[in-house]
């Protein structure tokens, strides 16, 4: 497309910031709806919503998630437990894979971090 054809508007580019700043969606989620909001002129609201992109920042459910992924993930749990910082890593990426990137990564990251401090203290009991 020509410049002149695309139908952007830079208010929606204000509206998706503010939707990342408020933490209704990430920054994974930004970067895959900018095309559709600049080339098409699309509101990141409605593109969200009609699929369903919101970021999960209920702190009960991104937990459920992580007691899955601690229970699923032994192996890289143990690996973490003995110093390999890469683990959290994985783990975070397990995480993200099962809310389909929705989890609010600073919130699912503190939550890893809480849960996996309790399964080293139970370890050393």
């Amino acid at each position: 497309k020509n410049i002149e054809e695309v139908p952007f508007k830079a208010g929606l580019l204000v509206e998706m910031l503010k939707l990342m700043d408020e933490g209704t969606i990430s920054i994974k989620i930004a970067k895959d709806i900018f095309p559709e909001v600049v080339l098409k002129g699309t509101s990141p609201r409605e593109i969200i919503e009609k699929r369903g992109l919101l970021q999960i920042t209920d702190e009960w459910e991104i937990r459920n998630v992580v007691e899955e992924v601690i229970k699923e993930e032994t192996d890289a749990v143990e690996q973490y437990l003995k110093g390999k910082e890469k683990a959290m890593g994985y783990l975070m990426g397990q995480i993200m894979r099962k809310t389909k990137g929705k989890a609010n990564p600073s919130l699912a990251s503190k939550i890893l971090k809480d849960e996996l401090e309790k399964v080293k203290s139970a370890s050393n009991n």
